[in-house]
């Protein structure tokens, strides 16, 4: 048995084998963590495999905005938003410095030039510089956020059917992208059908849920779309967007030939479709239900072409969710789970127009007040030139803000940070979202199960049902188990430095989670 040490200096055992040739990192977005033991007697293939390894029930994303791109930057940088600075899926990837080299027109280019710190993969990078990395989604944050800013091989899906790339990572796509993508496989879906794979008795949801998909095309079958351009969009929101996602990664990982070593190399991939499903049907729909099914033959099949393209023995899998999901509210009440001010549909909108009539009127420029969604934030100085009392301004707001139904509380930053925490859950969250110095001033917490868009079902709260997500290790260097310990998916990363034996290189928030080692 050999150790080494964290980046706080602390010492971790690690296993006594060599170091894996491969890490693969799969992310299911929108994983809430509750759903693999929901589906547990449907999941016979991938899932199943993993469950059967080091699997953590009791793990989240530990902060505030449970987005996308927060997600998918925590995991494997092993650090908050506070530190990695993507915030939202808003303060994400988009730029428009770095087009796509293909897709539609008003397709927006990606960067992970917002992304601060390193990742697992700059870890490994900086011990043998033959380490490389294949980052695949559907979504450009899925893709980019995992790898941070290196330029590896890192692809995502234009709704014209093809996997493309930006101008910050090469200027034209390898012949191997552009093989896979002339195969045209998600335009042969013009005319077809999403239908359930089982007998429709077999499933306990309803299939006539009107408050899904905002009363439209909620019952199966699904139709993908009469011509290629609507069935290449349209299949985003459906399994077979995951197995697409699968087909693309293994062709990637034939062509570089990552995983053969002698390095460790990083090999990404985030399925989508969870994701786009749950929003449109919601978490408890037969549709959900269904996703989950297909996703778990699709992972089966891709992690045995997994096992026949690269030794098994050689590779550690991770697996978690990006966030989890709240119930469509209009349902949830329904259903008597929301009570009160839960379960609403909220807008700020008026109170936002008002503080921003007040400063026009005053001669500011009412964008020195910036709102967007659960974050408030002042340009100082600008008042201050009028003599504006800014604090003055946040109390107004804020007591005109609580008023609202469907808002749970509205607390300054400074506040937030000198909370208990260990009383406190949703301070906590929100201390692990924005970094010391931001401008933000305000944050704002809605009740539970409330949403400020009109999506059917989403996330984005400090809830725990937002937040729960699961964490599994699987492969020679983990434990195989079911822990309760309280996990973070910060703690990912640092778990698979010690696995490989590698150190990270700035300090993290995540620890290493010591039941999973196979020491």
């Amino acid at each position: 048995m050999r150790a080494t040490a964290s980046a706080e200096g602390t010492p971790v055992s690690t296993v006594a084998v060599a170091a894996p040739k491969l890490v693969v990192f799969i992310t299911v977005d929108q994983l809430r963590g509750d759903m693999l033991d929901r589906y547990r007697g449907d999941l016979k293939h991938g899932y199943a495999r993993l469950m059967r390894g080091a699997w953590f029930v009791n793990a989240f994303q530990d902060h505030a905005i449970t987005e996308t791109a927060p997600g998918h930057a925590s995991a494997m940088s092993g650090r908050h938003p506070r530190s990695t600075g993507i915030i939202s899926n808003s303060e994400g990837v988009a730029d428009a410095n770095y087009p796509l080299l293909t897709g539609m027109p008003n397709e927006a280019g990606a960067s992970p030039e917002r992304f601060r710190g390193t990742t697992l993969f700059d870890w490994l990078y900086a011990k043998d510089k033959r380490t490389r990395a294949l980052s695949v989604s559907m979504k450009d944050r899925g893709a980019i956020l995992p790898i941070g800013r290196a330029k590896q091989d890192v692809y995502w899906y234009s709704v014209n059917g093809s996997f493309t790339t930006s101008r910050y990572y090469r200027d034209t796509l390898p012949s191997w992208v552009r093989d896979f993508n002339a195969r045209r496989i998600a335009r042969g879906y013009a005319g077809a059908e999403w239908r359930l794979s089982r007998d429709p008795s077999t499933y306990p949801e309803p299939d006539s849920v009107a408050f899904e998909n905002r009363g439209q095309n909620y019952v199966f079958p699904h139709k993908y779309g009469d011509d290629t351009l609507q069935a290449s969009s349209s299949l985003r929101g459906t399994p077979t967007m995951d197995s697409l996602t699968a087909l693309f990664a293994l062709a990637g990982l034939r062509a570089t030939g990552i995983g053969m070593g002698p390095q460790t190399d990083v090999f990404a991939v985030s399925f989508s479709a969870t994701d786009l499903v749950g929003h449109a049907y919601g978490p408890d729909s037969r549709e959900a239900h269904e996703n989950e099914i297909r996703l778990d033959e699709t992972l089966g099949w891709f992690l045995d072409s997994l096992y026949t393209m690269r030794d098994s023995s050689s590779i550690v899998i991770a697996l978690t969710g990006d966030h989890g999901v709240q119930p469509i509210p209009e349902l949830a009440r329904a259903r008597g789970e929301a009570t009160g001010d839960q379960a609403m549909r909220v807008t700020l909108r008026q109170q936002v127009a008002d503080v921003r009539a007040g400063l026009r009127a005053a001669g500011v420029d009412p964008e020195a007040f910036f709102h967007d969604g659960e974050l408030v934030a002042l340009d100082r100085t600008a008042l201050e030139r009028v003599r504006l009392n800014a604090d003055s301004l946040l109390d107004a707001f804020s007591r005109a803000a609580k008023q609202v139904r469907g808002v749970a509380r509205v607390d300054r930053l400074r506040n937030i940070l000198r909370a208990d925490f260990a009383l406190d859950p949703i301070a906590r969250r929100w201390s692990h979202m924005i970094r010391d110095g931001s401008a933000v001033e305000l944050v704002i917490t809605l009740t539970r199960y409330s949403y400020w868009s009109s999506i059917p079902a989403t996330h984005g709260s400090p809830y725990d049902q937002d937040a729960h997500v699961p964490i599994i290790f699987y492969g020679p260097w983990a434990k195989p188990g079911r822990y309760a310990d309280f996990a973070r998916t910060v703690d990912m990363a640092p778990t698979l430095a010690a696995m490989i034996g590698v150190r990270p290189s700035e300090r993290l928030h995540g620890v290493v989670l010591m039941q999973a080692l196979n020491r």
